[in-house]
């Protein structure tokens, strides 16, 4: 490793609650997830700082952090016209980057 940070894909995470939140979901809604996770994984900066970043995201996926004054802390993700999200944080460590996935939700 030369020191230099990695980028995607990203490593991810599910916490046992999100995790155990998705199986439960209808198969159609899993497959939703499904693809809001390989959105996230996948994004240069899974953030998505900047004006309009998110605007490469499929029809009905949107980023924003949970707090605004927060913008390097929890993120959510919505996905289905947000009808779910993913609540996520990012550990941007050099060896082992890695996404942790807190919170699985679809209505």
């Amino acid at each position: 490793m030369t020191g230099e940070f990695m980028g995607p894909p990203w490593q991810a995470d599910w916490t046992k609650e999100a995790e155990g939140n998705r199986n439960t979901l209808p198969a159609h809604a899993c497959a939703l997830v499904d693809a809001a996770r390989a959105e996230l994984v996948t994004a240069k900066d899974p953030y998505f700082r900047g004006i309009d970043s998110d605007r490469d995201l499929p029809a009905g996926m949107s980023v924003e952090p949970v707090q605004s004054t927060r913008p390097g802390g929890e993120h959510v993700l919505y996905f289905d016209h947000g009808r779910g999200w993913l609540r996520y944080h990012f550990t941007p460590r050099a060896t082992d980057p890695q996404i942790v996935i807190d919170e699985c939700f679809w209505q």
